[in-house]
């Protein structure tokens, strides 16, 4: 099904990363979380003799990785907003707008305006 073209054209910095590329880029991060937790695991074993203390850092390490790695292997990239950064043609600027908006014409000096409960009525200044 094809979509219907945009009225405007979009930058190509506003592109999305391709899905292939962001699931590429997941699983290299899940691995070498991984891989971080297997060195955790192993240092662990080859250090318990030396230093308890270590080998228990290392444990929890190992322990906590996998579940880091999950959540960010998982984690994409959040929406973008609708609004989109493209060329607008045509339509005038802010300030373009407000000066072609008419003003009201200047008023007499001899006349005043008052209001009263009827409606406003017209003074002109005598003298």
């Amino acid at each position: 099904m094809r979509h219907p073209r945009e009225d405007h054209p979009s930058l190509i910095t506003d592109a999305p990363e391709s899905l292939d590329d962001e699931f590429d880029r997941r699983r290299k991060r899940y691995a070498i979380m991984m891989s971080l937790r297997a060195l955790c695991v192993i240092g662990a074993a080859l250090t318990y003799r030396v230093s308890w203390i270590l080998a228990v850092v290392l444990i929890v390490g190992g322990a906590i990785l996998p579940w880091c790695a999950v959540i960010l292997a998982n984690d994409r990239a959040p929406k973008k907003s609708r609004r989109k950064n493209g060329y607008h043609h045509g339509g005038p600027s802010g300030k373009a707008l407000e000066s072609r908006q008419k003003a009201l014409p200047p008023a007499r000096e001899d006349q005043t305006v008052d209001g009263t409960a009827d409606g406003p009525t017209d003074r002109t200044a005598e003298g």
